[in-house]
């Protein structure tokens, strides 16, 4: 290959490498042709309305997977995001937070409503048949399972991925909330993500 054609080989091979660059971090940033999490749903809240994805057009999502028999992390994290939605002022009102249960054979819609009552008025709380919540949690990459700790029907706790999703007013994933913030940090994060 003579010193012209290894230039040209070259310029290829940068003009490939920069394209793909550029294609990672669309990806990475949520700018694709779809959703890199995230999808259509319909479950019931704790009224027994049946509530989707739509509902929330025009606002902000900030969507946790997790359930009410969580020890420790979900309420920890459902407290955090309360603290920072109240830090988040008026800019709080372009957010919706929902609470979507791993667990639907023991988070039914009454345990719900009452769960997410204890985190404040914005919180919703979202149940389901078990392959609607996993349908839903497939479309956000959720891991979800069941850990037996005993012989009774309700001897189990289940581990989870522990994330939030913010998603935008077109229902499109906008960036991952780190779930183990304190609401300041997660306040200071939102502030800078949402319009």
């Amino acid at each position: 290959m003579g010193p012209r054609s290894f230039g040209i080989a070259l310029a290829g091979i940068l003009v490939a490498l920069l394209l793909l660059g550029s294609g990672g971090f669309l990806w990475m940033h949520g700018e694709n042709n779809g959703p890199a999490v995230g999808g259509p749903f319909a479950l019931v809240n704790g009224d027994g309305k049946t509530v989707t994805d739509r509902d929330f057009r025009g606002k902000y999502m900030l969507v946790y997977f997790g359930y009410t028999y969580c020890p420790d992390v979900c309420p920890t994290t459902l407290n955090e995001v309360a603290n920072a939605l109240d830090k988040l002022g008026s800019k709080a009102d372009q957010v919706q937070p929902i609470f979507i249960t791993v667990d639907p054979k023991r988070d039914n819609r009454e345990v719900m409503k009452k769960y997410v009552a204890s985190f404040g008025p914005r919180l919703i709380g979202l149940t389901g048949t078990p392959d609607e919540v996993a349908s839903v949690a497939k479309e956000y990459r959720v891991y979800y399972a069941e850990h037996r700790t005993g012989p009774g029907p309700n001897d189990y706790t289940m581990d989870h991925s522990s994330i939030l999703y913010l998603m935008g007013p077109n229902g499109r994933f906008v960036a991952p909330v780190r779930a183990d913030e304190s609401g300041k940090q997660m306040a200071a994060d939102l502030d800078k993500l949402i319009s």
